[in-house]
């Protein structure tokens, strides 16, 4: 199973996102650029999250993107959803019922074995992804930077994010 690039855009745009102030923001093309990747293409992942509920878009010269939930109740499997959209990564089409000498309908009354056992594979796939929230993944970093990535992440957020004016 392959994953489009944003799917990992969009989950590394989402855990920045998770390190602003409340009520701040970040620009899609701050995000692209802290990411290097495609200003145009991010901001295509940007509005799926956004319809998603899962950010909300403040228009303006202080506006941008910030998280709409908290990130304990984001998961993974919401990310994936908003970027690829809810349908199976594997979809049968039924091709044991074509070919040459086809057999008659009453042989096909039992859904295909093969789409069934990939099926059930990817009910784990997406338990799993459900099970791993934004916050999840900011605790592994935690664990495992020697400090390092927070101190680029934070010196590039002092530049670029966009804070609530009181």
């Amino acid at each position: 199973m392959k994953l489009g690039d944003g799917v990992e855009q969009a989950i590394h745009s989402m855990a920045m996102l998770a390190c602003l102030e409340e009520g701040s923001t970040l620009s899609a093309s701050a995000l692209a650029e802290y990411h290097g990747v495609s200003p145009s293409y991010l901001l295509k992942h940007m509005q799926a999250l956004s319809s998603a509920d899962l950010v909300d878009t403040v228009p303006g010269p202080k506006g941008g993107y910030r998280l709409k939930r908290k990130p304990d109740d984001i998961s993974l499997l919401d990310i994936v959803l908003a970027v690829e959209g809810p349908q199976p990564a594997f979809r049968c089409n039924e091709i044991r019922q074509r070919g040459p000498n086809p057999l008659p309908a009453r042989y096909f009354d039992k859904p295909c074995g093969i789409a069934a056992k990939m099926l059930a594979a990817e009910r784990v796939y997406r338990a799993e992804l459900a099970k791993t929230s934004i916050t999840d993944l900011m605790q592994d970093l935690q664990e495992t930077d020697d400090g390092a990535i927070a101190a680029r992440g934070c010196a590039f957020l002092d530049i670029h994010e966009r804070k609530q004016v009181r």
